[in-house]
């Protein structure tokens, strides 16, 4: 499994990010991110929904720390991902596994798990995340340079957008799932109490439903569990 074998794996990935990367830099201009902001992000960050979620929480201005905390708990899975994607790739220096896990996201986990090979090789990983990671950044600039010159209505109008893709997101796998039903129930009551009885702010809100809804249904599936 060489560098370029990577590559070659991960151009799939690379063009599912251009539309999602691409709608990125868009909103991004339409938040008030400059262009070297909003690719800043996307070289630094290397994260979609923890991306889109901080472009809501920045339009709000929320406190930079509790948009730390927000990335922090949507992207807290990336630990296990991380700890599994360990026990199959070859013995590496820290250093090298370092640079690697940064560039380990849904996609890139997908792709580097489902390999068929009993080791991965470091080269390997390095194809597969290099053309996502340079995907995601590049379109993430021109989706902005896009943005920029758009008639002022549409960049307005574009600030919806955001809120339709995470509905998007949401609907299609809610269907079939109950988990997910409850996920978003629990969630959507929780941040609404919270937010509107203006005992937190959006941020504090946010994290507070993330964690709770979470909490609350698994809560409820493992009493199901020990019931039966």
């Amino acid at each position: 499994m060489t560098f370029m074998n990577g590559i070659r794996a991960g151009i799939s990935i690379a063009i599912g990010y251009f539309p999602i990367a691409l709608t990125f830099g868009l909103l991004a201009k339409t938040t008030g991110l400059s262009m070297w902001e909003a690719t800043a992000m996307s070289i630094f960050v290397f994260a979609g929904a923890a991306q889109y979620i901080s472009l809501t929480l920045i339009s709000k201005g929320v406190d930079p720390i509790l948009i730390v905390l927000n990335t922090f708990v949507v992207n807290i899975r990336h630990f296990l991902m991380t700890a599994s994607l360990n026990e199959k790739m070859q013995p590496d220096a820290r250093w090298k596994k370092a640079i690697y896990a940064f560039g380990v996201t849904d996609e890139t986990f997908s792709v580097l798990a489902t390999n068929k090979s009993d080791t991965i090789r470091t080269p390997f990983a390095a194809g597969v995340i290099l053309i996502s990671y340079g995907s995601w950044v590049v379109f993430t600039a021109v989706g902005h340079v896009i943005g920029a010159n758009l008639p002022e209505f549409l960049q307005a109008a574009m600030s919806i957008a955001l809120y339709a893709m995470f509905v998007g997101l949401l609907v299609p796998s809610m269907k079939g799932n109950r988990k997910v039903m409850l996920l978003a129930l629990f969630g959507a009551v929780i941040h609404s109490s919270l937010y509107w009885s203006g005992l937190l702010s959006t941020g504090w809100a946010i994290l507070v439903a993330t964690l709770g809804s979470a909490i609350l249904v698994e809560m409820i599936y493992a009493k199901k569990g020990s019931a039966s």
